[in-house]
């Protein structure tokens, strides 16, 4: 019986929580909450592989395969300007939050599957693999994220929300409150 499809199940609904981490507005406390998004799914998906699971392997996994934070930090350091940069801010690191909890789990799934442990992996194969399938998990992550949140609609209205603000129809508060609204519905 293949357990691909309880995998991948473990995988869509991690990915859903990555997206919503990403979208933290305080910075750095995204990439902790993604970061234990996924270790949570490599031990949900060490367990159902039969495969040995301490969380200091896991973090080794994690680190070795998506290698510097530097991205991760760019994206969550436009959090920091006011209005605008929130928004693209956390949309940037939603993206990359889904996507590389999706390119982690293939890479965990491809490397169970050859019966292969957290210990035993070739990096260089993984790494390779990792970068592939962040690709394709930018598209899932996406999909996702519109299917799930209807986010397009709440960046549009984020947009005209801060168009309002710009030209003084609605204060800084009022505009505060009303994304903080719209932002806990994503």
């Amino acid at each position: 019986m293949s357990r691909r499809p309880a995998a991948e199940k473990i995988i869509n609904a991690h990915i859903v929580w990555a997206i919503g981490a990403g979208f933290v507005p305080v910075p750095i406390l995204d990439i902790a909450a993604v970061t234990a998004i996924q270790l949570d799914m490599l031990k949900q998906l060490s367990t159902l592989y039969g495969v040995s699971y301490t969380e200091s392997e896991g973090k080794v996994w994690l680190s070795a395969l998506t290698g510097s934070l530097a991205a991760r930090i760019g994206a969550n350091a436009l959090k920091l300007i006011p209005g605008i940069g929130t928004l693209i801010g956390g949309v940037s690191m939603s993206a990359l939050s889904g996507a590389s909890t999706y390119a982690i789990g293939q890479v965990a799934i491809g490397h169970f599957e050859g019966k292969g442990t957290l210990s035993t992996i070739d990096l260089d194969a993984a790494k390779k693999a990792y970068e592939e399938e962040l690709e394709k998990g930018k598209r899932v992550a996406a999909k996702m994220a519109e299917e799930k949140t209807g986010s397009k609609d709440v960046f549009a209205k984020l947009e005209r929300l801060s168009q309002l603000k710009d030209k003084g129809v609605i204060s800084v508060d009022d505009y505060e409150a009303m994304k903080k609204k719209l932002l806990d519905t994503v």
